[in-house]
C-alpha cells in the first residue's frame, strides 16, 4: 500500500462547518466530504483536480463514484485519506469521518479507520516481503499484534478473502500469485487495519469478468459481516450498476449527478451521464454502432464560469457558455422532464435530497435552444 502521510501545508486547509453538525451527531453520515477542493501546482499551470466536491457515505453502504479517466476520482479518494502528495495540496472545503474533521491534519489519528483497494495491486505491494509480512505488518501498526498472535489473525485474513491454504500462501511472494489472488491479498492488508470505511480505487479493472464478478461478491460478503461504508469508484458503469447503493457521476473535478443506482440508471438526468450509460454494451440496440460522447475532459485550470461539460454536449445551449450550473432537485423528474427549482451547493445544500443534477435543462428561466429541446424530447438521445 502507498505511503499513509497527511497532507504538509503551513497555512492548513480552510476546515468548514458542515451538515450533521457536531461531532457526537447521531444522524451525521460516517463520511461526510463538503466542497472538497485539491489544487495541484505546477510551473505550467495550475489544475483544480478536485473542485468543489460533495458527497457522504453512511456505514454500510457503497456509494458509487464513476466517470471517464481524468474526471478526479482517484484524487478524490487520496484527498479523502490524506494521500496528496506535493504539488498537490487539500486546500478548501471540509472532510469529516465518524464525526471528526480531519482536514485540520489528524488523518494519522483515524489511519486505521479508513483503509484503501488500489487499482493495480502489483504495484501496491511490496515485491521483495512475503504476502504474509506484509499483513502482519499492517497489524501490527494497527492492532498491536506481534507473533504467532498476528500470524494466525493474518492467515484468517486470508481465508477471509477466499485464499485457500493460507499458512502456505502466507509465505509466498506478490508475484507467486495470480492476479486475482493478488487483489484479494490486496483487500486483506486493507482489512488488516479494521477500518470502518474501504476506498476502493477500480479494484477490478485489470481483472477477467470471472474474478471480477468474485472480487465484487467478496466486498459484498464482507460489508455485510463488517458493516463496512465502501466508496466504489470505477468507470465501468455495468459493476457500478451491480455493486452500488448510490452513485456519484464526476466530471472535470465536479460531482454532476448523484442518485441511487437504480434511479440513476432508469432516469438519468444529465446529459453526460446519458453518454456514459449510452456506452455500456447492451444497452444499445442489437447491430447499432455503440455511441460514444466526443471529445476529451478537459484539465480544469480557474474557476468555472460555465459548464465544463458544454462543448461536448449534445444538449447544450447559449446560457451553458456563461452560467456554472449548481445542483438541482431532480427526484420528481422523468427523463423527458424539466423540474423548474433554485440550484443548491455542497452537502449541507443537497442532503435528503434523493436525485440532484447539476444541469442547466432543469431550469426554465433560460431560453434553450431548439436542439437541447429535440434531446429533451428524445430522452437524452442525441439522434
Amino acid at each position: 500500500m502507498a505511503d499513509s502521510r497527511p497532507v504538509s501545508d503551513d497555512s492548513g486547509p480552510t476546515s468548514q462547518p458542515t451538515a450533521g453538525g457536531s461531532a457526537d451527531s447521531e444522524d451525521e453520515p460516517l463520511l461526510v466530504v463538503d466542497e472538497l477542493q485539491t489544487t495541484f501546482y505546477t510551473d505550467k499551470e495550475t489544475i483544480r483536480a478536485v473542485d468543489g466536491v460533495s458527497l457522504d457515505i453512511e456505514a454500510g453502504e457503497t456509494v458509487g463514484l464513476v466517470g471517464e479517466s481524468g474526471s478526479g476520482k482517484s484524487v478524490t479518494a487520496r484527498s479523502i485519506l490524506g494521500l496528496i502528495d506535493d504539488p498537490g495540496r487539500v486546500e478548501g472545503g471540509s472532510i469529516r469521518f465518524d464525526g471528526h474533521e480531519l482536514t485540520d491534519g489528524s488523518w494519522e489519528q483515524h489511519r486505521g479507520d479508513l483503509s484503501i483497494v488500489f487499482q493495480d495491486p502489483i504495484n501496491s505491494m511490496n515485491p521483495v516481503y512475503t504476502v504474509g509480512n506484509q499483513i502482519r505488518e499492517a497489524l501490527r501498526i494497527h492492532q498491536g499484534l506481534r507473533g504467532q498472535e498476528a500470524r494466525e489473525e493474518a492467515i484468517s485474513l486470508l481465508e477471509a478473502v477466499g485464499i485457500p491454504d493460507a499458512p502456505r500462501r502466507l509465505e509466498e511472494y506478490p508475484h507467486q500469485y495470480s492476479g486475482g489472488m493478488r487483489q484479494r491479498a490486496v483487500i486483506a492488508i486493507a482489512l488488516a487495519c479494521d477500518p470502518n470505511l474501504l476506498v476502493c480505487d477500480e479494484p477490478t479493472t485489470a481483472l477477467d469478468v470471472t474474478i471480477q464478478a468474485q472480487i465484487l461478491e467478496l466486498l459484498d460478503d464482507l460489508q455485510r459481516e463488517e458493516d463496512l461504508g465502501i466508496l466504489f469508484i470505477t468507470h465501468d458503469m455495468g459493476v457500478i450498476e451491480e455493486i452500488a447503493d448510490r452513485v456519484n457521476v464526476m466530471y472535470a473535478g465536479e460531482i454532476v449527478e448523484t442518485a441511487p443506482a437504480d434511479r440513476l440508471f432508469d432516469e438519468p438526468q444529465h446529459p453526460y451521464t446519458r453518454g456514459l450509460l449510452a456506452s455500456i454494451p447492451g444497452r444499445t440496440a442489437e447491430g447499432d454502432e455503440l455511441p460514444t460522447i466526443g471529445g476529451e475532459v478537459p484539465t480544469p485550470t480557474s474557476e468555472p464560469d460555465e459548464c465544463r461539460f458544454a462543448p461536448r454536449c449534445p444538449a447544450a445551449f447559449d446560457a451553458c457558455e456563461r452560467i456554472h450550473p449548481e445542483h438541482v432537485d431532480v427526484s420528481s423528474v422523468g427523463t423527458a422532464g424539466v423540474e423548474t427549482t433554485d440550484g443548491m451547493s455542497g452537502a449541507e445544500g443537497t442532503r435528503g435530497m434523493e436525485h440532484t443534477a447539476a444541469c442547466l435543462l432543469h431550469e426554465d428561466r433560460f431560453e434553450q435552444s431548439p436542439g437541447a429541446a429535440t434531446f429533451e424530447a428524445n430522452g437524452g438521445d442525441s439522434q
